[in-house]
Parts: C-alpha cells; sequence; structure tokens
C-alpha cells in the first residue's frame, strides 16, 4: 500500500455512533487508558445483552450503493468467552447478506445478489480468537475475491472470497447491531470504533490513521460535512451506528424487513 494514498485518495466512508446513550449502553475506558496529548483515556462504550440497535441501511447509504469493495475496522473487547455476530447487514426480503461474527474463529459471512458465495464457504478465520477478554484492533479488507484479516496491527491472514465479479449488497433492508435476527447470542462487551470505509485499502493503515497506539496523539476526528459530496463524513469520538440523521433503537429486530 502506497504511504500517501490516504492523504491523496477522496474516500468515501459511514461511519457508526451514539449520539445519546440508549438502554444497555454505558460509557467505560477504551482501549488506552492514558493516551499521549490527552487528558484522560480514551473513551469507548460498554454494551450489555439489554441493547436492542437496528437502522435502515438507507440512513448510511441513502440514495447510494453498497461499495463493492471496502473496509470493516473496529476495536472492540468482546466479553471473554463468548461468540456473536458484531454486525448484521439484511436485504429487502430479511436475508443477511453481510455479518462480522467475534469470538474463537470468527467467521465473515457474504451474501451477494446471487446467493455467493453458499454458507460452505464463508471465510472462517481458525487461529484466531477476539473473545478473550482483552481489546483487539480488528481490520477488514474485501478487495474481489479475497478478505483479508489484520489483527491487532501484526497479524494477517488472506482467505477466498468466492462473490460475483460484480457483488451487489441491498441497501433497502436493514443494519443490525450486536447479533443476527433470531439468534439468541448478542454481542457483550466492550467498543471504541466501528467504521464501514468505501476503501479496501483503508484496513492496511488502520492501527495509523484510525486507531493508533497510546503513545500516539488520537487522530483530529473528522468534522461533518455535505452529505451529497464524496467526502462526506459523519462521526463523533467513539463511532457505533452513525447516521446524520440520528441513532434508531427497536425494541426487537424483525424477521422481515418492510
Amino acid at each position: 500500500v502506497c504511504p500517501g494514498w490516504f492523504w491523496h485518495v477522496r474516500v468515501r466512508f459511514r461511519i457508526l455512533d451514539f449520539h445519546s446513550l440508549p438502554e444497555g449502553v454505558t460509557k467505560t475506558t477504551g482501549f488506552c487508558s492514558h493516551r499521549r496529548s490527552t487528558q484522560g483515556p480514551d473513551v469507548a462504550y460498554k454494551v450489555s445483552k439489554d441493547a436492542q440497535l437496528s437502522a435502515p441501511t438507507k440512513q448510511l447509504y441513502p440514495g447510494d450503493v453498497f461499495p463493492e469493495d471496502f473496509s470493516i475496522l473496529a476495536t472492540v473487547k468482546p466479553m471473554k468467552g463468548s461468540q456473536s455476530f458484531l454486525l448484521s447487514v439484511y436485504n429487502e426480503q430479511g436475508i443477511q447478506q453481510l455479518g462480522l461474527e467475534v469470538g474463537r474463529s470468527p467467521v465473515f459471512l457474504y451474501e451477494d445478489h446471487t446467493g455467493k458465495p453458499s454458507p460452505e464457504d464463508y471465510p472462517l478465520f481458525r487461529g484466531v480468537n477476539l473473545a478473550d477478554g482483552k481489546w483487539h484492533r480488528v481490520a477488514i479488507s474485501v478487495h474481489k475475491q479475497t478478505i483479508t484479516l489484520i489483527l491487532d496491527c501484526k497479524k494477517k491472514t488472506t482467505q477466498k472470497l468466492l462473490r460475483s465479479p460484480h457483488p451487489i449488497i441491498d441497501t433497502k433492508g436493514i443494519i443490525v447491531f450486536g447479533t443476527r435476527i433470531l439468534d439468541e447470542e448478542v454481542f457483550e462487551g466492550d467498543i471504541q470504533q466501528l467504521m464501514i470505509v468505501a476503501d479496501h485499502r483503508a484496513a492496511y493503515d488502520y492501527c495509523e490513521h484510525y486507531s493508533p497506539d497510546c503513545e500516539v496523539p488520537a487522530p483530529d476526528q473528522p468534522q461533518n460535512q455535505d452529505p451529497n459530496t464524496d467526502e462526506y463524513v459523519s462521526s463523533v469520538s467513539v463511532l457505533f451506528f452513525t447516521f446524520k440523521f440520528g441513532l434508531f433503537k427497536t425494541s426487537k429486530p424483525q424477521r422481515h424487513v418492510v
């Protein structure tokens, strides 16, 4: 990856965040208990099983398409021994098209408009344990027919992603945080950052530009810009489902999307 790409390429990305604290969510200390040049620790959110968060996908991509190649970036500390989906994207018919499971041997679920890949071909990252009770910086790069997981800025694993040449992820459905529809398992733990970046290269620079080491000052937070430009950013210090229009909370995700 060219070191200067971040500064010269116009990257359109969507970020997820809390404007207020819904039920089941409290503030806590984040990845760094002390960070250089700041007055205190990183801020994160502790999420309990009572937190039920979802929103229409079109709130992140109004009048837009989901990017073919992209990065998912997260700084998380799942409860030790847990196994749950951190993020789930459903199409208009209620079929899950995208999902990131955190736990032991995490799975990346991806199903394009043609049904590819099949469930037995979902990328499985053996030898990775995200639910060991520790903070982890997780960067996933999806590019063409490969997916690369970069864990804690060091361990890199690449798997095949047997999808169509021009895959489509429906933006007319919903995004659910912390679980899958009808799953009993829900995400419990701490989360500091969760981002979807419309560039597969962002994952390789996650620890440099988005979530640096504790001895490095925190990067400047992106400012809100015109959502009609290619550089639209909607962000606050700690990120969850960020919509410029606010956070939607549902009592229970429904099986079918209306």
